[in-house]
């Protein structure tokens, strides 16, 4: 586990200080609750409503703020709400394992209590293993997807322990060092993760249901469950949105070899690789992050 030097000017082995308030300084946004079918969903929001909506979804045991430092660059262009799965967050925490088919009906859901008949997708890790789902079985909902350090394609047993291990330490015992270190397994650079980041998570780890929702979230983690949901490489040939596979140099969880595989697989699918990131380049490294992903939500890029 990385030590922490915190030096006088405020800055962090070197790095300047950040936090979740300096990302949304100047960004117009809000955060809210809507009722999307039978799940309280809650979200930070930019932009407006006539523009095309661009849901952005976070990985297993993530949260909204994942996206703090993208929603200024993306509301520019798009309707963008950063949303909590259910049973994560501060959304509804249903009392049974959670699966992709219930996290592919909240999105649904909430596409149509926006008022809007399809969106753009952009998810990471579970959001991308749940984005990718959501295209294969019901095309006319998306106008393009972006698959970020996806899951849903691999089965590491490894992998698939020590993020079991990590989540549910914290989510037993939401000590800061415990959550520091869950944090940090998203990082290529540990010294990243910030003591307001650690704090936003904690917050919420120290929910008193957050154990059982830890327990339901990490249902996926279970050989035979994740086998159940996993994308076979038929699912993905039949996603016929324009695709951008988004992969990293340093994802913790698979190499950049599988991404390249799953975009060779979706028809209309195409690669791009960060240098230097590990599981949230969209927070690593937000300025090539924002332009890889503009360029291809707007069409500049073409699958």
């Amino acid at each position: 586990m990385s030590q922490q030097v915190i030096e006088s000017d405020g800055s962090i082995n070197g790095r300047p200080y950040t936090s979740v308030w300096d990302d949304l300084a100047e960004v117009e946004f809000s955060q809210g609750y809507l009722q999307a079918g039978p799940y309280k969903t809650r979200y930070l929001h930019a932009g407006s409503d006539d523009k095309p909506l661009l849901l952005l979804l976070h990985g297993v045991t993530g949260h909204a703020e994942a996206y703090a430092r993208n929603l200024a660059a993306h509301a520019e262009h798009f309707n963008v709400y950063a949303i909590d799965f259910i049973g994560h967050g501060y959304s509804a925490k249903p009392e049974h394992p959670l699966e992709i088919k219930h996290y592919v009906d909240q999105v649904l859901a909430v596409i149509e209590a926006l008022g809007y008949d399809k969106a753009y997708l952009s998810g990471e890790s579970l959001g991308g293993w749940t984005a990718a789902r959501l295209a294969q079985l019901h095309p006319d909902k998306v106008e393009r997807v972006v698959l970020n350090t996806m899951g849903g394609t691999m089965a590491n047993p490894k992998v698939m322990e020590r993020l079991y291990t990590l989540s549910m330490e914290a989510a037993k015992d939401p000590s800061w060092e415990r959550v520091k270190a869950r944090l940090e397994w998203l990082m290529a650079d540990p010294t990243m993760v910030t003591p307001d980041l650690i704090r936003t998570r904690q917050r919420i780890f120290q929910q008193p249901d957050w154990p059982m929702a830890c327990e339901m979230n990490m249902a996926l983690q279970d050989l035979e469950t994740r086998k159940r949901n996993m994308l076979s490489d038929d699912d993905l040939r039949e996603i016929q949105a324009p695709a951008m596979v988004l992969w990293t140099t340093k994802d913790p969880s698979g190499p950049v070899d599988e991404g390249a595989r799953i975009a060779d697989l979706i028809p209309n699918g195409h690669l791009q690789v960060m240098e230097n990131c590990g599981h949230w380049p969209q927070y690593e490294d937000t300025e090539t992050f924002n332009k890889l992903h503009l360029d291809f939500l707007l069409g500049k890029a073409e699958a």
